[in-house]
């Protein structure tokens, strides 16, 4: 009994006398510098087992938001691993602790990655609200360890550059990714802006950028996530400039380095194999264009199946043990409680911690059935999005039954147009870029400028207009 007692003393102490700032120093910012390292260098096992100390480590001291930053690290890795079902279980968990914290850095962790996850899941305006809030709760972090700031700091700036970009709103994009360039010299933004610019036809611009982002990489000597995605856009911007050989050079290196990270960069690997395919079709050889061709399309379809299947039994072995951990401090919680009753009135705090719980829940369950019809809708829309990655010849007729009256008045305008017309439609609809339904449908970057040329003229679009914003208010 004396054993308990002094344990409901410690478990008091060290949840009521250590603060927020002490907590930042001995756990956050070793652990989000460590995960990082790990994240861009590619160690997914060093990664995996630091979120499983740290969370222990966060279960033994009761800190939750620390678990919390555990739950979002290895939600952001399986974003990476197009995993999409485990990152929302992560996310979800992170949610369930912060929801209820008054840590502003640590939200403003979240919704930043939480914005990404959306970005993946086609949810731009969401993703955008998401960012906008991990702006604002990273201005009233108060004060915080200025590295760890800057770290964050740099990712959201460089995350609203890329929404913007796709909601087609380019200056301010170009502003962030700037302001994400002034917070970290590893040549990463410099990336962005390169990939940014070189999709709009600036050359000279492109080349100046992915220069500067290949030397940076040169200079750090580390093979890395920010040296794959150096040497791919270094390749694309080759490919695009009729420069073959040292486009090949660029992706054969940049394939080099996917052998290392692929671990977190899974998705990296298609794409590459796609790129290489490109230059061996310009430069007429067809057997490395075939050999290419086939690895992409196996690399798309199996998605790397064997991999995924040992990343999901790491994130289920995690997932058990940090249930089995919650279990067994919750009945320690307990004889804590009853020991610990009389002195501390720990039993007033937690019926008065429950009764703050249900009145916030019973708000919530107003809006609940809209919730359940969005979610729907989200299912439908992930489907949807899915299988216009893989080309399923049944994404057609999924979309004629999403956006019935979208097709409805574009047969109205031209009663002449294509199923494959209708299709390449329902991709702008989507939001899809040129460069991502070249490398789903396996055709050429070219070949989408010209099929939408000829769209434009179909649908008699004036060259004024933004063919995306033409799509988005025809319904």
């Amino acid at each position: 009994m004396i054993r308990i007692f002094l344990l409901a003393l410690l478990f008091l102490l060290v949840s009521c006398g250590q603060d927020s700032q002490e907590f930042e120093k001995s756990f956050d910012v070793p652990l989000m510098e460590k995960n990082e390292e790990f994240r861009v260098s590619g160690e997914y096992d060093s990664l995996v087992s630091l979120n499983k100390k740290y969370y222990a480590k966060a279960d033994e001291i009761g800190y939750q938001e620390g678990k919390a930053l555990c739950f979002i690290n290895l939600a952001v890795v399986n974003i990476s691993l197009e995993n999409y079902a485990k990152s929302h279980f992560f996310f979800n968990a992170a949610n369930k602790i912060l929801e209820n914290s008054k840590n502003n850095l640590h939200k403003a962790i979240f919704y930043s990655n939480y914005a990404k996850f959306n970005y993946e899941l086609r949810k731009y305006d969401k993703c955008l609200e998401y960012n906008n809030k991990a702006i604002d709760f990273i201005k009233n972090a108060g004060e915080t360890d200025a590295k760890l700031k800057n770290n964050i700091l740099f990712n959201i700036y460089l995350k609203q550059g890329v929404f913007y970009s796709q909601k087609k709103q380019n200056d301010k994009a170009l502003e962030y990714f700037h302001k994400a360039r002034k917070l970290n010299n590893s040549g990463y933004a410099d990336c962005a802006i390169s990939d940014y610019i070189y999709m709009h036809k600036n050359m000279d611009s492109a080349k100046k950028y992915v220069t500067i982002a290949y030397n940076k990489t040169l200079e750090r000597g580390k093979v890395d996530g920010i040296a794959l995605y150096a040497n791919t856009i270094m390749g694309e911007y080759y490919i695009a400039d009729k420069q073959y050989d040292k486009a090949e050079l660029a992706l054969k290196k940049a394939l080099e380095i996917d052998s290392h990270t692929k671990r977190i960069y899974a998705y990296y690997t298609k794409y590459i194999y796609n790129d290489l395919r490109t230059v061996y079709e310009n430069t007429g050889d067809n057997e490395q264009a075939y050999y290419y061709l086939n690895a992409y399309n196996e690399a798309n379809i199996k998605n790397n199946t064997a991999a995924l299947k040992t990343i999901n039994h790491d994130m289920e072995s995690f997932i058990a043990e940090t249930e089995k951990a919650a279990d067994s401090h919750k009945k320690d919680i307990q004889w804590v409680i009853l020991i610990s009753l009389a002195v501390f009135l720990l039993l007033v705090l937690y019926s008065w911690r429950i009764i703050k719980l249900l009145r916030e829940r019973k708000n919530t369950l107003r809006t609940e059935s809209e919730k359940l019809k969005s979610k729907m809708n989200d299912k439908k829309q992930d489907e949807l999005i899915e299988l216009a990655r893989s080309n399923h010849p049944e994404f057609l007729n999924l979309f004629k039954e999403a956006y019935p009256e979208f097709i409805q008045k574009l047969l109205y305008i031209n009663p002449g147009l294509e199923n494959s017309e209708l299709a390449f439609c329902a991709m702008l609809k989507l939001h899809f870029t040129s460069k991502e339904i070249a490398n789903y449908t396996l055709i050429q970057h070219r070949t989408v400028q010209q099929k939408k040329y000829r769209i434009r003229k179909k649908l008699n679009i004036p060259t004024e207009t933004d063919i995306y914003q033409f799509f988005d208010e025809l319904v």
